[in-house]
């Protein structure tokens, strides 16, 4: 039986890569392809455990974040500040700008589930931003890491009963379900449905969350496998999540002409299917995949640039709650009355296509150097890596490509 306890700061990194724009994603995948590109999925929880291991493993051994460590063991004046200064800004705007897509999906499942909001509907083109925004807020001002890590699993069982209820209401193909999570096959023009599956899963501010996360939680480098416990439970857990996801869109809509363009398409679209059962259900998992993101995103960014300006990472500073509050702000403001900063999004998303081999690249190096002493990677970890790393500047060319339109 799964209990609260048996969860940490790994299931912040799943409730972190389940929002909303992997609700969409996974949604497309299955429509599109079927169930052909499960694989996609478990090949990217796998990917995602190897580095949020090297993650952890960085902030148990240090106890300090991966900002802080990047800071004090960059040694070159000039490629310190370059570094410092490409991740702040996209962790700065990459986050702000999906804080408000977080919230707009949260929005979609509350909507679906209680309707309108009375009188703010009036005044605002999305009231229900305003109002899971202030529900973020409230958790992150706690300041209490382990009320904020069991809101956090709290949402990740509920979308865990949302998105799997579904799946099973749609009565799925299994012997097809196995074929696409092990059969590794590549349908006609699926490559950048891929890239995105892996995309969507592997995320860089992710890996600034749990290693701040986990030095908070634990304080020797002997209490190493219980980290690495929490982790191999959470993180598989949210890629179950994410695969329902697929299968359910894929047995519902493959080989149908249905357009689906966000997430609440998908609940809308499966009340004729399947009744107002799996449309509430994946209302609910819309709510908490936008919720749970719309909390993490903040979090992680503030963990992230206090980190990288050797500004304190306590959960009460002012500089924290100041970093937390401005990430939020924006994504209300974006959300609440319908912005559709496309200049602002095309800047994160090249800002993000640059991070992401950056930050891998920094995690590997740090995890072979003698700062973990006899905590470094060892040969399969160093190979592990570099593969990881290499797969990260394949999806860096995809999504700078798309922004400057090449794809």
């Amino acid at each position: 039986m799964l209990k609260l306890s048996n969860f940490g700061p790994g299931a912040l990194v799943a409730a972190a890569f389940i929002g909303p724009g992997t609700v969409v994603t996974a949604s497309l995948a299955g429509a599109n392809f079927g169930y052909a590109l499960l694989w996609a999925l478990l090949f990217s929880v796998v990917a995602c455990v190897i580095l949020q291991e090297m993650s952890a493993r960085i902030g148990l051994v240090t106890q300090a974040g991966l900002g802080e460590n990047i800071r004090n063991n960059l040694t070159s004046g000039w490629l310190r500040w370059l570094a410092l200064l490409l991740i702040f800004s996209a962790i700065a705007i990459g986050n702000s700008v999906y804080q408000g897509g977080n919230l707009s999906g949260a929005s979609l499942g509350a909507s679906e589930l209680l309707g309108p909001v009375p009188v703010l509907d009036g005044w605002l083109s999305n009231a229900w931003a305003l109002i899971i925004g202030i529900i973020a807020l409230l958790i992150l001002w706690s300041g209490n890491a382990r009320v904020i890590e069991r809101a956090l699993i709290v949402m990740v069982l509920l979308m865990s009963v949302a998105f799997i209820g579904t799946f099973l209401l749609t009565d799925p193909d299994w012997g097809a379900v196995f074929n696409g999570t092990f059969g590794f096959s590549m349908p006609t023009g699926a490559t950048l449905t891929v890239v995105a599956l892996i995309g969507t899963t592997v995320v860089p501010y992710n890996i600034f969350l749990h290693a701040s996360s986990v030095s908070k939680k634990w304080k020797t480098a002997e209490e190493l496998p219980a980290a690495r416990r929490d982790l191999f439970l959470s993180i598989p857990f949210g890629g179950l999540i994410s695969m329902a996801i697929v299968a359910t869109a894929a047995s519902a809509f493959f080989g149908q002409q249905v357009e689906i363009e966000s997430a609440g398409d998908l609940a809308e679209s499966l009340r004729p299917l399947f009744g107002d059962g799996a449309t509430y259900l994946m209302a609910i998992g819309l709510f908490a995949a936008g919720i749970s993101s719309a909390t993490t995103a903040p979090l992680a960014s503030a963990y992230a640039l206090c980190g990288i300006m050797g500004w304190s990472v306590n959960l009460r500073s002012r500089a924290f709650r100041i970093i937390w509050f401005t990430i939020l702000v924006i994504g209300i403001i974006i959300s609440s009355v319908g912005i559709k900063p496309v200049t602002v999004i095309w800047f994160a998303q090249v800002a993000n296509g640059i991070l992401l081999p950056i930050i891998v690249g920094f995690l590997w190096w740090l995890c072979q150097s003698p700062l973990l002493g006899k905590y470094r990677n060892s040969l399969l970890q160093n190979i592990l890596a570099a593969i990881i790393f290499l797969i990260s500047v394949v999806l860096s060319g995809r999504s700078l490509g798309s922004a400057f339109g090449f794809w």
